[in-house]
């Protein structure tokens, strides 16, 4: 990120953890909408509005329903939003990759047949949202610099 003379960030540029956040935010949204588009999912006229029983499957391999792609568009406009600022693009990648980590978790230790697997969850999505969590949690954590922490980490907060 461009610094000007005192070390703050100029003004019009985004931060490597903002830019981040719009690209996450993107795909999320990108995907919600492949979701909906017959030939790039297969089985769309087995769409279900949620639950397993939903035969569509983006791109073949990753199982959909009209519920699992209103929350991807819903998740990547929020992202796009959040992205307007440092913090707000820290806690789109870091929570959201908690948030994926869970649902990860979730279709890992769920009966996939019961009525519990409402999103739907099958192996590659379950593994999508592993590779997802661990992703943006590593982006939230690891791009955050000195913007937006209050002060330097090195300076103790009883010194001027």
């Amino acid at each position: 990120m461009a610094r000007d003379a005192r070390g703050g960030a100029v003004a019009g540029r985004k931060s490597a953890v903002q830019l981040a956040a719009l690209a996450a935010a993107g795909v999320f949204t990108l995907i919600g909408v492949l979701g909906f588009i017959p030939g790039i999912t297969t089985g769309y006229d087995e769409m279900n509005f949620a639950g397993h029983h939903s035969e569509a499957k983006l791109l073949g391999l990753f199982q959909v329903s009209i519920l699992h792609n209103i929350l991807h568009l819903g998740f990547g406009l929020l992202g796009l939003l959040m992205a307007r600022s440092v913090a707000g693009a820290r806690i789109f990648l870091a929570g959201g990759g908690a948030l994926y980590l869970g649902l990860w978790l979730y279709g890992f230790v769920i009966n996939r047949e019961s009525a519990a697997n409402f999103i739907p969850l099958n192996d590659a999505v379950n593994w999508l949202h592993l590779v997802l969590g661990f992703g943006m949690l590593a982006l939230g954590l690891l791009l955050s610099n000195q913007l937006g922490t209050g002060s330097r980490l090195d300076t103790p907060f009883d010194r001027p």
